[in-house]
């Protein structure tokens, strides 16, 4: 007899969260309630810290870099990883189609709120 109701999906004993980004996002957190209505998020946040860019990369982010550097750029690579992204879904078909969208779609989003954040620092 074929099962008309799948099964529930499993539980995994371990998180996907990453600690360091709830950590970060903690911190952006708190400087938003710390915030005065008179000023601005990126003045409040520090610059750069050192640190990889990725996992075991020879690369690393430059110390010292102010917020609103740090999102431009940020800018930018999202912008590079769309066209790129979107270049690669015309060659692409059934199901990698449709996930290449869907990472296209997501790029798109981040661009879209850190260029939001930019701009609504520029008034």
């Amino acid at each position: 007899m074929k099962k008309l109701v799948p099964d529930p999906p499993l539980s995994l004993p371990f998180s996907r969260r990453n600690p360091d980004h709830d950590q970060a996002n903690e911190r952006v957190r708190q400087a938003l309630a710390e915030q005065s209505v008179e000023s601005s998020l990126l003045a409040v946040l520090q610059p750069t810290a050192a640190g990889p860019a990725g996992n075991d990369s020879i690369f690393t982010v430059r110390p010292g870099i102010s917020a609103e550097e740090a999102l431009l750029h940020v800018s930018m690579l999202l912008k590079s990883a769309e066209e790129v992204s979107d270049e690669i879904t015309e060659h692409a078909s059934g199901i990698e189609r449709g996930l290449i969208w869907s990472l296209v779609h997501s790029v798109e989003m981040a661009r879209g709120v850190v260029d939001a954040l930019l701009d609504g620092n520029r008034l």
